[in-house]
């Protein structure tokens, strides 16, 4: 290699770390374009800067200059000075979109989330959970405190599932079953997709009151008030009974090993001879592989996913031998992991039962080894919002 081709490879690597430590400054630009409604003003048209300043109530001069950020990040485009149109990408930042991530934006660009990560050195070091050092509660509990921000959460986990909706229905052979009860299942969205999908299929959706908020309207709009119903209540307590497959999309990940365990274990407990456990979450490869394919190769945003759950809930990301070792103690067998196409990086993990149910031997403090702190927050005293996931959920 030539002192050319080293200062070149140099140049290459400052330019990483540079993009990398201006990456709070892009995100923080997104939170401000929702918050203006840039996009939705600009529309399907070319505006000039000044005029979009004057409906969004802002200064023509730095309204300009975020334009020309958004720009730089491929979400506008400048035409001539001070016009510009919405890309694709960008479009998806109006509220009006069909598949619209403003909600999905606002929430992980919310001061509340990103309090945690200025401790994440601090969590590396002890473990502890950030947020709960800082707000003195748990996310969830500070979720059901905050009923605004419960449900911009909400609206953002539905905005965050709905290309798993239209690519998992395909991908399963949800034809063996007749019932499905989605765990954790928010508004709807992913259940609705299957069903939509396969009219043979009657479903549950189950979450708390507070995650079940939105679902009444997901299934009239879908219209399925006839073939599915909701149930109120609390995973780490109870899963109802009555299905023969048990769904969860981005739940597992939110939670410790020991609570993993205890949410699998109570849909162990209720599954039917013959059913199944089907887990839809991203899987880590054992060794962190740049050179993957698409599926795999997420630019780092999955393990980014894994650090927001250390500072944020205390779950995590996990590897194949991570849901076998979870699904084995909960009396599941882990049978197969499938790439959701379309969906990526999510994979489909299907386990079924590998022993009698025995709910004594089972039960959900049986071989509790956790610390009084984690069983306060594995029981707690009120119910929780458990929809979907608080991660960074690769779309």
């Amino acid at each position: 290699m030539t002192n050319t081709d080293v200062r070149a490879a140099g140049i290459v690597d400052r330019d990483l770390i540079a993009r990398l430590a201006f990456g709070s400054m892009a995100a923080q630009t997104l939170r401000a374009a929702v918050r203006l409604r840039v996009v939705e003003l600009i529309g399907d048209r070319q505006r000039q800067a000044a005029d979009v300043a004057e409906d969004a109530a802002a200064a023509p001069q730095p309204m300009t200059r975020l334009l020309r950020a958004l720009a730089g990040l491929g979400l506008l485009r400048e035409h001539t000075p001070g016009s510009f149109s919405v890309t694709p990408a960008g479009a998806l930042l109006d509220p009006h979109h069909p598949d619209s991530l403003t909600s999905f934006v606002r929430m992980f660009t919310e001061p509340a989330v990103l309090r945690a990560w200025e401790h994440l050195d601090g969590s590396v070091r002890t473990g502890d959970i950030a947020f709960d050092n800082l707000f003195g509660t748990d996310f969830f509990t500070h979720l059901s405190q905050h009923p605004d921000l419960s449900a911009e959460f909400n609206a953002a986990m539905s905005q965050a599932v709905s290309e798993t909706a239209a690519a998992l229905p395909s991908a399963f052979d949800f034809g063996r079953f007749t019932t499905v009860t989605d765990v954790g299942g928010g508004d709807g969205t992913l259940l609705a997709g299957v069903l939509d999908a396969h009219p043979g299929l009657t479903g549950f959706v189950y979450d708390t009151a507070e995650g079940l908020a939105r679902t009444p309207k997901t299934l009239e709009r879908h219209g399925l008030t006839e073939r599915c119903s909701l149930i109120a209540g609390d995973f780490f307590r109870s899963v109802p009974a009555g299905s023969d497959l048990y769904l969860m999309k981005s739940v597992l990940h939110d939670w410790t090993d020991e609570q993993a365990v205890t949410i699998l274990r109570h849909c162990r407990e209720v599954l039917a001879p013959g059913g199944r456990v089907l887990i839809v979450e991203p899987v880590l490869p054992e060794v962190v592989d740049t050179n993957a394919d698409a599926h795999a190769a997420d630019d780092g945003i999955t393990y980014l996913s894994d650090l927001n759950m250390l500072v944020n809930v205390g779950g995590r990301e996990r590897t194949r031998k991570d849901f076998e070792d979870v699904c084995h103690r909960a009396g599941l067998s882990l049978i197969s992991i499938t790439p959701l196409t379309g969906a990526a990086p999510f994979s489909l993990i299907e386990a079924v039962a590998d022993r009698p149910t025995d709910r004594g031997a089972h039960s959900a403090e049986r071989d509790d080894h956790s610390s009084p702190k984690d069983r306060s927050r594995r029981f707690p005293p009120e119910p929780r919002t458990v929809a979907a996931a608080i991660g960074f959920p690769p779309l």
